[in-house]
């Protein structure tokens, strides 16, 4: 499975994380830090969703044709999503 359109996604947040460690160096006001905190959280569970449905999408349909094969991939996503 090829995610390369979400390098430019997570190299955004990358550049968030970093305007996060300079408001904190910067002792910015405690709001601002937590509003880009969830500014990249939220960027964040984005991606991971992209990821997930591309994913179901390919390897999932692909087992569909395998009983054991898209058990194996259902318990692969439960165990995901328990994290």
């Amino acid at each position: 499975m090829n995610h390369k359109e979400q390098l430019i996604n997570l190299k955004k947040i990358e550049g968030q994380v970093r305007g996060l460690q300079s408001m904190i160096d910067d002792e910015k006001y405690c709001i601002d830090i937590l509003n880009q905190l969830k500014a990249v959280k939220n960027a964040l569970v984005s991606v991971e969703g992209k990821i997930l449905k591309s994913h179901l999408k390919a390897c999932v349909k692909d087992s569909l044709s395998e009983s054991a094969s898209f058990d194996d991939k259902v318990e692969e996503i439960v165990n995901l999503l328990k994290r």
